[in-house]
């Protein structure tokens, strides 16, 4: 066999071997993160915080249902939801069935473009030179019985909206936006700025575009939660995130960061990869599916 033969085979053998890898093990893979972020005032106590994003739930999907159910365990002061939950018009019982012990914590939540919209199938070349979008067609999925399903359970909704909770006896201000993906964002729904009375201000929103969260920062809120970038979803070692999907750049698709616009403190930003995928397409590599466990903690206090 000539050498140039070997290199082929060799070459597509490794392409089968990471196409298999990553629809087959990885995106089922899911993994909990933990993070310490100081942003409480010196006599709080401390706040956990379970970020859930980007489920995408299709039918049958029993082992990220199982999962999303022993969440729980890490006993959640307070849940967010940063959105796009289904990816399929008839999985909402199977949702609210995975999230049903979670529906008992205090929580908050705001929309995703697959909270309204199913998936469709897209060149995912498209990708790599600009954000996917919706094509403008009517709200296909039962986005409003999912909004009734989370309030009657308590959960607050921060669709271009506030709201306020007290958590473990610190006053926790909240401010959110519909999701800025599908223009669905009323920034003149936030406050020029954050709550002063309150002990921490939370902003929350699905895609971190940088109009969304550069108002957060100058409207002094210390921490940010999003989602939707999937982390990339697929990672290359060494060089991270191909794409973000929208317009925050590529070392910042997942984890926790820190945003700034000129002339304000900075904010904590936390971009979650999120748990699920298109059902157009099903892989993840080098990024595994999550959520995050968020360990809010004094700003003086010593980590853990």
């Amino acid at each position: 066999m000539h050498t140039w033969t070997k290199a082929l085979v060799a070459a597509t053998a490794t392409g089968v071997g990471a196409v298999a890898y990553a629809s087959l093990y990885e995106r089922n893979a899911f993994v909990v993160r933990e993070l310490d972020v100081p942003v409480l005032p010196p006599s709080a106590r401390p706040i956990t915080v379970l970020q859930i994003s980007d489920v995408h739930m299709t039918p049958g999907q029993t082992r990220k249902q199982h999962w999303l159910r022993t969440l729980v365990e890490y006993e959640p002061d307070l849940v967010v939801n940063t959105g796009d939950n289904l990816a399929h018009m008839q999985t909402l019982p199977e949702l609210l069935r995975a999230y049903t012990d979670l529906l008992d914590v205090p929580g908050v939540f705001v929309f995703g473009s697959n909270d309204y919209y199913s998936p469709t199938m897209k060149n995912p070349a498209r990708y790599l030179i600009s954000p996917s979008g919706v094509r403008r067609r009517t709200a296909d999925l039962p986005y409003e019985e999912m909004r009734a399903a989370f309030t009657s359970a308590g959960w607050l909704d921060l669709n271009n909206a506030t709201a306020t909770l007290d958590v473990r006896g610190s006053s926790v201000a909240f401010a959110g936006l519909d999701d800025p993906h599908v223009s669905r964002d009323d920034l003149s729904a936030i406050p020029s700025e954050a709550d002063a009375a309150a002990d921490l201000a939370v902003a929350v929103v699905h895609a971190p575009y940088l109009r969304a969260i550069d108002a957060f920062n100058v409207q002094g809120y210390p921490l940010i939660l999003a989602g939707h970038t999937h982390g990339g979803q697929l990672r290359v070692p060494g060089f991270g995130a191909l794409v973000t999907n929208c317009d925050i750049d590529r070392r910042r698709a997942r984890g926790l960061h820190q945003h700034r616009t000129a002339g304000h403190d900075p904010s904590w930003l936390h971009v979650s990869a999120g748990c699920g995928t298109s059902p157009y397409a099903p892989v993840r590599f080098a990024c595994r599916p999550e959520a995050t466990v968020l360990r809010l903690r004094p700003v003086d206090s010593p980590r853990n």
